[in-house]
C-alpha cells in the first residue's frame, strides 16, 4: 500500500473516531475520567475519556474533555440526553455542555491527505503583520480576561463543594435518625397507633 493510500486510510479512521466522540466543556476542576465514565456510562459504552488542557492559564485544570463513545449513534444519544437534563456530580446539577467533537479540537489528529499548509514569516512592511500585530493584543487581553474569570470560578467551586460536602452530611444524618427511629420500639407503639404497617415502609 503507497504512503498516501495509508495517509487516507488513517485519516478516514480519524474522522470515524471524531464522529463517535463528544465534546464536554464547563466541566469542574474536581471531575476526573471515572466521573465521566460513571455518569455517561449508564448511557452507553465509554471507550476514552482525554481531558484538553488550557494553556491560557497557569493551572493545571482542563476544562474540557473530549468523550469518546463506541458509535455516533450513542454520541449523539449522549448530546441529547445532556442537553435536556443535567450533568450530575455528586447529587448536584452541573452547568456541563456536551456538543459533537470537531477534528481541531483533537492534539494527535493526522495531518489532512493533499492539503499543503503554508507557513511563512510576515515582514513589518507586510500589510498582514499589522493584522497579527492585533491579533496577538487580543490574545494577551483575552488570557489576562480568562485568568481572571477561572480565579472566580475555582473560588465558586469551593463554596459549592463545601456546600455540597454539608448538604450530604445533613441528609446522611437525617436517614440515621429515621433508621433510629424505625428500630426503636416507640415506632412501633405509634405504627400500631395509627395502623400503618412499618414492614410495608
Amino acid at each position: 500500500m503507497s504512503t498516501n493510500m495509508e495517509a487516507r486510510k488513517a485519516y478516514a479512521e480519524f474522522e470515524e473516531k471524531v464522529k463517535r466522540t463528544v465534546f464536554l466543556d464547563n466541566l469542574s476542576h474536581k471531575v476526573t475520567p471515572a466521573v465521566i465514565k460513571m455518569a455517561l456510562g449508564q448511557f452507553a459504552n465509554v471507550v476514552n475519556v482525554e481531558f484538553i488542557p488550557n494553556y491560557t492559564i497557569p493551572y493545571d485544570i482542563p476544562q474540557c474533555a473530549l468523550v469518546e463513545m463506541e458509535n455516533q449513534e450513542k454520541a449523539n444519544g449522549i448530546i441529547t440526553e445532556m442537553t435536556n437534563f443535567p450533568f450530575m456530580i455528586g447529587g448536584m446539577p452541573r452547568p456541563v455542555r456536551a456538543r459533537p467533537a470537531k477534528a481541531e479540537m483533537f492534539s494527535d489528529r493526522p495531518a489532512p491527505p493533499d492539503r499543503k499548509i503554508e507557513v511563512r514569516w510576515v515582514d513589518p512592511s507586510d500589510p498582514d503583520f499589522e493584522v497579527a500585530k492585533k491579533l496577538k493584543e487580543m490574545v494577551q487581553r483575552h488570557k489576562a480576561e480568562t485568568l481572571a474569570l477561572v480565579k472566580l470560578q475555582l473560588d465558586e467551586e469551593e463554596k459549592l463543594a463545601k456546600q455540597q460536602s454539608e448538604m450530604l452530611k445533613s441528609n446522611v444524618k437525617k436517614y440515621e435518625m429515621i433508621e433510629t427511629i424505625m428500630q426503636d420500639k416507640t415506632a412501633s407503639s405509634l405504627a400500631r397507633h395509627y395502623g400503618i404497617n412499618l414492614a410495608d415502609e
